[in-house]
């Protein structure tokens, strides 16, 4: 009989796990205690936009196999009976929808799930539902949709100051997690939409290197710059979760190069208390300290450093990124344009790919939002950058000179920096230099930490080229 005593909130994977294993929990009254969550919390915080009718039924089954594989002594996968929540871009052939936020795709269909969903399924994960984010990425207007609204859900609270942003654009995921609506859920990133959020939900978010994971069956943004990765509550969650949704994926050709650096065993073999000895930790401090208006967060970003050292990690401090303050200018780096030239052309072929779908093409988006504004909000957030978008040709000789300045700002920027001084990590404060890795495709984690009743982080870029 299934004891009572195992406490559920806050409970990480392998906590939940070893409750299963002692009889102290079952996958359905996991899920059960999430769906309470998502029903006592979400009209306030919004951070899911749908739940799976199935998700009940998938947890009886996940306790079924669990209770034959006793008899059995088949191997279970490592994220069994685990709910999980998806950001609503990320594709599920079931029940759920699949809308980046916005009314305009109710109703279709994705032909199969998602690469990543189906290593979740194969792990034996529940896909609990669908999070709410910044609708179209925030693409539909960057100048005018507030971070962590969209159509479907309205404006995501973070949990811990409710008058701040969420940040966006995977917002949802990270309230929930946050809220404890989940212990695990996925986000995608192309420009900070990982990092932000889990920095201002404090959770904690995991950037794969683009083609880690595989993006086969998620609504695009910019495919030469978008990733998936884990919004969890702790590192090692995030590494477990990385884990199964890393790997090959024949759909995503990105996945083929990527996939040759993965460590055999994986990488939660790396966790390790005593993983800072001897490691060389580079400090940027330019622009990002002179930017920090809170006295609480750089005196922890300093107390990090000092526990670095403790740690036995060299520090190298006040490194600079060469050209940092044209790359943390996306439309002076000209890397807005890139992302609008993509972002026209991936759509279209994403929505062509659909069993069902109400619109074709980015034009049929705009004027589905101008057929219906109250339901969209267009007399309050408008879509210019949608117009804008819609109105590029692709990567043209234009865009390809771009491409190569961003390749020569990443290349001499942060990875010669990470090269000449042999870094293991480079440490920033806040979420302030995603721009540095999103023109290179490299990867970053967030943790986050409590002082003094406040929560403040530090933040470390790992090493993301060279199979590293």
């Amino acid at each position: 009989m299934e004891k009572s005593a195992f406490k559920i909130e806050e409970a990480t994977i392998e906590e939940i796990q070893g409750a299963f294993a002692a009889g102290e929990l079952t996958a359905r009254r996991l899920v059960e205690f999430y769906l309470d969550q998502i029903e006592s919390l979400n009209s306030v915080l919004r951070g899911v936009v749908e739940v799976n009718p199935d998700a009940r039924r998938l947890a009886d089954e996940s306790d079924r196999e669990k209770e034959a594989s006793k008899r059995t002594g088949v191997r279970l996968g490592e994220l069994h009976g685990i709910p999980v929540l998806l950001k609503d871009t990320i594709g599920t052939h079931d029940e759920l929808s699949t809308t980046a936020g916005s009314y305009a795709l109710v109703g279709s269909k994705v032909s199969r799930d998602a690469g990543v969903v189906a290593r979740l399924r194969e792990a034996g994960a529940v896909i609990l539902g669908k999070t709410s984010m910044s609708e179209w990425y925030k693409f539909r207007s960057l100048d005018s949709v507030p971070n962590g609204w969209c159509a479907r859900a309205g404006q995501g609270v973070n949990p811990y100051v409710s008058s701040g942003t969420p940040c966006g654009s995977s917002s949802g995921s990270a309230i929930s997690v946050a809220a404890n609506m989940a212990c695990v859920a996925l986000g995608t990133e192309t420009h900070s939409s990982i990092i932000c959020p889990s920095d201002h939900n404090s959770v904690v978010g995991l950037k794969p290197t683009v083609g880690l994971t595989s993006r086969a069956g998620i609504i695009p943004m910019a495919p030469r710059w978008d990733t998936i990765g884990p919004i969890c509550r702790t590192v090692s969650d995030a590494i477990f979760v990385l884990d199964v949704i890393a790997g090959f994926d024949p759909r995503d050709e990105a996945t083929s190069e990527a996939a040759k650096f993965i460590p055999e065993g994986g990488y939660k073999q790396f966790l390790n208390k005593n993983g800072l000895r001897g490691k060389r930790l580079g400090i940027v401090r330019y622009p990002f300290v002179e930017k920090i208006q809170d006295n609480a967060e750089l005196e922890a970003f300093e107390r990090h450093i000092h526990t670095f050292r403790q740690k036995g990690a060299q520090v190298i401090d006040n490194l600079k990124i060469e050209h940092i303050d044209t790359i943390l200018e996306p439309n002076h780096s000209g890397e807005i344009s890139i992302m609008m030239a993509d972002f026209k052309s991936s759509v279209n072929a994403y929505l062509k790919e659909l069993e069902n779908s109400p619109v074709h093409s980015l034009s049929d988006i705009i004027a589905f939002n101008e057929r219906n504004p109250d339901l969209e909000k267009l007399t309050d957030y408008d879509q210019q950058t949608f117009i804008a978008a819609d109105m590029t040709d692709g990567i043209g000789e234009h865009e390809k000179v771009i491409l190569e300045k961003l390749d020569s700002f990443s290349k001499n920027g942060f990875e010669k920096l990470m090269k000449e001084n042999e870094l293991d990590a480079m440490v920033t404060p806040g979420a302030r230099a995603c721009p540095v890795l999103a023109i290179g495709g490299v990867p970053r984690n967030y943790r986050a930490s409590r002082i003094w009743g406040q929560w403040n982080a530090v933040r470390n870029l790992f090493r993301g080229f060279e199979g590293q």
